[in-house]
C-alpha cells in the first residue's frame, strides 16, 4: 500500500456517527486528527470505534472506545485479491498511525458547536443531514433548516478556515430521469423537498468555489449499502436482509422490475478520499457503479445469500415512484480516477458473513489516479420500516 493521500491533516466529519460518516472516520483517523460533529439523533457512538489494519486499535481522544461493528468488503476474487480494497488491502509497515479522534456532541445548525468543531481544520467532509424524503414532505421547513441552512453555515465556516469541503449530495437531484445512464448534465427536476435541498446545496457549493475560491466537491451518491446501515430510514438491502434473516416475507412495492444502482460504502469512502485531493474542484460527481439491478433480482440475491426460505411478495406500487436509475460514471472516472470495486453479490455476501468488519481501509494516494438528528448521508430508497416494506423507488440518502 502506498502512503495515504490524506495524512497529518486536521479533518472534520459532520454526521460522523452515522452510516457513511463513521466509515470515513475509520479510514481517516489512523493518520489524521479527526473531529466528528454529530448530535447522534440517528447516528451512534458505537460506530466510532476506529480500527486499523496496522493493529493500532482505537484512537480516542476521550479514552472511551465503543464497540466496532463493521468495515469494508474484503471478499476475495478468484485470484485471491481482496475485492473491497483492491490490491492495497495489506497495510504498509512503514506507515506509523499517529492520528486521533475527537467527538463534538452538537448540531450543525448551532454556529458555536460548528465553530468549535471546525477551528483550524484543513478539510471538511459534510455528511450530516435529515434524510427522510417523507419527513421532508411532511416538514419541509425543518428539513430545509438542516439540509440547506445549516449546510450554508458549514460552507461559511470553511471559508473562515480556508478548508476544502467535500459534500454529500444525492441522486435525488435528478428526479425522474429522461434517459439512462444518468449523467451529471442530465435534467435536474427533484420530486421532493429533500431533492430540492440537495440540488440547492450542489449549486451553492459551486458558487462558493466560483465566488470565494473555496475548493468544494459535491458527490451525488446513488444507492449506498453496507455495514452500519440501520434504523427507520435504512436502505432496501438492509430491509431485505432483516426480513430474510427472520424468514419473513421479503416485501416489494410494485412489480420488482424497477432498477437501482447499488454502491458499497467502501467505494463511497474511496470516492470521498479522491474528492479530497483532486484539482477538479467546483464540480459535482455521480458516485455509483454504472450498473443497475432490479429489485426482484436484489431480493433473490439477498434470500440466497442468507439461505432463507422467505417468500418474495408484492404490494401495490406507490404513485410517483422512480422506475429506473443508473449512474453515468464516466466523469468521476475521468476526473477523479474513481471506479467502484465491490460487486453487489459479494457486497451482500460480506454483510451476511460479517467479512466486512475484518479489514480496515486503505486510502488512495495522490499517485493512484485509477484508483446520517443529522445522522449520516447514506444513499437509500426511503424505506420506512413500520412495517418493514421495501421501498426502493425514491432516491434519497441517510
Amino acid at each position: 500500500m502506498t502512503s495515504p493521500a490524506i495524512r497529518d491533516r486536521t479533518v472534520l466529519v459532520t454526521g460522523g456517527g452515522g452510516f457513511i460518516g463513521s466509515h470515513l472516520v475509520e479510514a481517516l483517523a489512523p493518520y489524521n486528527d479527526v473531529r466528528v460533529l454529530d448530535n447522534f439523533s440517528t447516528g451512534s457512538r458505537d460506530n466510532l470505534s476506529v480500527s486499523s489494519t496496522s493493529e493500532t486499535g482505537s484512537l480516542w481522544a476521550n479514552d472511551t472506545p465503543a464497540s466496532a461493528d463493521g468495515g469494508i468488503d474484503d471478499t476475495e476474487n478468484d485470484d485471491g485479491r481482496a475485492e473491497g480494497t483492491g490490491e492495497d488491502a495489506d497495510p504498509d509497515p512503514d506507515l506509523d498511525p499517529d492520528g486521533s479522534l475527537t467527538i463534538v456532541d452538537g448540531d450543525i445548525s448551532d454556529p458555536m458547536a460548528l465553530q468549535r468543531a471546525a477551528r483550524g481544520v484543513d478539510l471538511i467532509f459534510h455528511q450530516a443531514a435529515l434524510v427522510s424524503v417523507t419527513e421532508s414532505v411532511d416538514a419541509p421547513r425543518r428539513s430545509n433548516e438542516t439540509n440547506l441552512d445549516a449546510s450554508l453555515l458549514v460552507l461559511d465556516q470553511a471559508r473562515q478556515e480556508d478548508a476544502r469541503v467535500v459534500l454529500a449530495s444525492s441522486a435525488a437531484v435528478y428526479g425522474h430521469p429522461d434517459e439512462l445512464p444518468i449523467s451529471e448534465t442530465a435534467t435536474t427536476e427533484p420530486t421532493s423537498p429533500y431533492g430540492i435541498q440537495k440540488l440547492a446545496l450542489d449549486q451553492y457549493a459551486r458558487s462558493y468555489h466560483e465566488l470565494y475560491d473555496l475548493p468544494t466537491v459535491a458527490l451525488r451518491y446513488f444507492n449506498a449499502y453496507g455495514p452500519r446501515q440501520q434504523g427507520p430510514y435504512s436502505g432496501v438491502i438492509s430491509t431485505f436482509l432483516e426480513q430474510a434473516r427472520a424468514d419473513e416475507p421479503i416485501t416489494i412495492e410494485g412489480d420488482g422490475e424497477q432498477t437501482r444502482d447499488f454502491v458499497h460504502v467502501s467505494d463511497i469512502v474511496r470516492a470521498n478520499l479522491l474528492a479530497a485531493t483532486t484539482d477538479a474542484v467546483g464540480e459535482a460527481y455521480n458516485v455509483g457503479t454504472g450498473e443497475r439491478t432490479s429489485i426482484r433480482d436484489l431480493a433473490e440475491l439477498v434470500r440466497d445469500a442468507v439461505g432463507s426460505s422467505s417468500p418474495i411478495v408484492h404490494r401495490d406500487p406507490r404513485s410517483g415512484d422512480i422506475r429506473h436509475s443508473r449512474a453515468d460514471v464516466s466523469k468521476v472516472r475521468h476526473e477523479l480516477g474513481f471506479e467502484a470495486r465491490v460487486g453487489l453479490e459479494s457486497g451482500i455476501r460480506s454483510l451476511v458473513t460479517g467479512a466486512a468488519g475484518e479489514q480496515g481501509y486503505s486510502s488512495p494516494s495522490t499517485q493512484q489516479g485509477a484508483e446520517q438528528g443529522q445522522g449520516q448521508e447514506q444513499q437509500q430508497q426511503e424505506t420506512q420500516q413500520q412495517p418493514l416494506v421495501a421501498r426502493p423507488e425514491r432516491q434519497s440518502q441517510d
